[in-house]
């Protein structure tokens, strides 16, 4: 499949997959569409074997800090699957290393986020970020707003780090990988 088909066809299923988005005000279709790449970016990563345990088990999305999602992230989620493995959501107060996380947003700015990067850096945990929250503070992944629609950019080397494989398809639809 041509590079460009693969670009379109995930910004098409994180942008019109998000529920009820054609009502929705500028920010809450921001965290629509951020919500629904969120669990999309799973099938597009690999992670060391036995860190998502046996198949069947369901693979658990994270929430750190503050949540900017709300209930849409619970409407992106309902009834997806990845691999066969239904989606647990958890909310947590602050990042947790030991939490079982295969993804986690962090939702903090300042501080806090840079604290939480920092306390998962290594483990095998994808973390996201939204870059409009503090653009300093950078998971692996991390949401940009660029002319008005979500794109993000990709940091490969701290995806290498902690034990995770981004698909090069992936990688080839971020802005660009960021330097380390």
């Amino acid at each position: 499949m041509r590079w460009g088909i693969v670009r379109d066809l995930f910004l098409a299923a994180c942008l019109f997959l998000a529920p009820g988005l054609a009502v929705a005000e500028d920010v809450a279709l921001e965290y629509a569409v951020k919500a629904t790449c969120l669990y999309k970016f799973a099938p597009f990563s690999e992670w060391p074997d036995g860190v998502l345990g046996p198949a069947g088990v369901p693979l658990r999305l994270c929430v750190a800090g503050q949540d900017p999602f709300g209930p849409v992230l619970e409407r992106a989620l309902k009834d997806q699957q990845i691999a066969g493995r239904a989606i647990d959501l958890v909310r947590l107060g602050a990042a947790d290393r030991t939490a079982g996380c295969a993804i986690m947003f962090i939702g903090a700015d300042g501080k806090a986020a840079h604290a939480a990067i920092d306390g998962l850096r290594g483990a095998p945990v994808l973390t996201v970020t939204d870059g409009k929250a503090d653009p300093t503070a950078r998971g692996i992944i991390n949401f940009v707003l660029v002319e008005g629609r979500v794109r993000f950019e990709i940091d490969a080397h701290e995806a290498t780090r902690s034990g995770l494989t981004i698909s090069s398809k992936l990688l080839a639809i971020a802005l660009g990988e960021r330097p380390h």
